[in-house]
């Protein structure tokens, strides 16, 4: 009886986890550069039982994995600014983040510091990095395809995009940045990407979609969660019984 309480309790907190993802990706949906999190079910371990004879085979129930993220290109919105930047096709941005790691971002959203240095919405610097010279203002800036950036007849540098082998394995480190890992392997120039001025990648999270997953899995948190009462009513009337 005990069995049937573990798998309803696995299958709900594998429920939990996709309800988790479902919800930061709703949250996300006006992030610039916000990819949709994947989420699939695996079995846990099956045991053979001997019942009188007869041979039942058990499950413990299921979890949940994040396999990643959905890699699919955002819509493209028009700002006009000339820090926004979009990237077409597979890359990010590179920032350096506060522990001097590397981290990569989609989120192309970028200004500057008191210092002139082009830094993200969180005050991260671009990678490598490049500075306004005194006073030059944003306006000035043109920012080509493949990332050189000048003001006027002066080259100010060039933002260069990076990518991993396996971006399914990045490690989140909050506000839309990632760090590679030994898992993603490391980092290295993107091939193909190019960059768009004034504007920004839109998320990728389709509403509609993202909400019948909400219901469909809050639907199944909710079975499991009736499956944990009836194994718990079955198991009071079983210790009510006398010999």
């Amino acid at each position: 009886m005990l069995d049937g309480l573990y798998s309803a309790a696995s299958g709900m907190a594998a429920q939990q986890r996709e309800l988790d993802a479902i919800s930061d990706d709703l949250a996300n949906e006006s992030t610039p550069g916000y990819k949709s999190q994947r989420v699939a079910f695996g079995d846990l371990l099956y045991s053979e039982l001997d019942d009188a004879g007869t041979t039942t085979t058990t499950g413990a129930g299921a979890e949940a994995r994040t396999i990643g993220r959905d890699g699919a290109q955002g819509a493209f919105i028009a700002t006009g600014k000339p820090l926004d930047l979009a990237i077409a096709g597979a890359g990010y941005f590179q920032v350096k983040l506060p522990n001097g790691q590397t981290g990569l971002t989609r989120n192309g959203s970028f200004g500057v510091d008191a210092q002139g240095t082009i830094v993200d919405a969180a005050g991260n610097p671009l990678q490598p990095p490049i500075s306004l010279p005194r006073g030059v203002s944003p306006e000035e800036m043109a920012i080509a395809p493949d990332g050189t950036v000048t003001a006027g007849k002066r080259t100010l540098g060039k933002i260069e995009l990076a990518e991993v082998p396996s971006p399914d394995h990045l490690l989140a480190a909050g506000d839309g940045v990632f760090e590679a890992n030994a898992s993603s392997g490391a980092i290295q120039p993107a091939a193909e990407a190019l960059i768009a001025q004034g504007t920004l990648e839109g998320s990728n999270v389709d509403v509609a979609e993202a909400m019948a997953n909400l219901v469909t899995t809050q639907r199944g948190y909710q079975l499991d969660s009736s499956a944990i009462q009836t194994e718990s009513q079955m198991a009071s009337i079983a210790n009510q019984l006398r010999p």
